[in-house]
């Protein structure tokens, strides 16, 4: 990849992560909010809620990694403690399990603008996430991937976990697999 610079998000950078997320498609209308709101408040919360709600997420410390190809915004990738995200413990493929780490890092979602997938850029994000992840002080760090050699019609929009090859490339090992197509991939830090 050419000069490719990741770091923390920060307020100086938020105009570049409005550029990564974009007005159309799926991010747009997130807004890395799907593991922070609860159902119901998720489906009541208009687009431009989850924008300012990321925008004071940001504010208040950096939920995430931003990345730059040539200085251009180009992708981005949520990473907090798993306890920013109340949804990842209602939910059957992300709940605790005895043995699991009480709070580990967990990297969420990934976005990639069009120009810029199939270039390796989710590995580089996904190298500055564990990096944030150990200067914040984590021990751990776990993702919750999909599968796309168990089922490879998965859509670009279904593929925002990450995939088990990027997760396994950047040194993650499978500790479970509660649906065939996911796993829960973590790291040592």
């Amino acid at each position: 990849m050419s000069d490719t610079v990741v770091r923390p998000v920060d307020d100086s950078t938020w105009g570049d992560l409005e550029t990564v997320f974009g007005t159309r498609g799926d991010a747009a209308g997130c807004w890395c909010q799907w593991f922070k709101v609860p159902g119901r408040q998720r489906d009541e919360l208009s687009v431009e809620d989850a924008h300012d709600r990321l925008h004071d997420q940001v504010r208040a410390g950096s939920p995430g990694v931003l990345a730059w190809v040539d200085g251009d915004p180009a992708g981005w990738s949520a990473v907090e403690p798993y306890s920013a995200y109340p949804n990842l413990a209602r939910s059957p493929i992300t709940r605790r399990q005895e043995g699991d780490p009480a709070d580990p890092w967990a990297v969420t979602c990934f976005v990639v603008r069009l120009d810029y997938r199939r270039r390796g850029l989710a590995r580089e994000l996904l190298r500055g996430a564990v990096e944030h992840a150990r200067t914040q002080g984590g021990t751990v760090i776990e993702g919750y991937p999909v599968d796309p050699e168990v089922r490879p019609s998965l859509t670009s929009a279904e593929r925002y976990h990450g995939t088990v090859s990027l997760f396994r490339d950047g040194g993650f090992e499978v500790v479970r697999r509660p649906s065939a197509t996911r796993a829960i991939m973590r790291l040592a830090l």
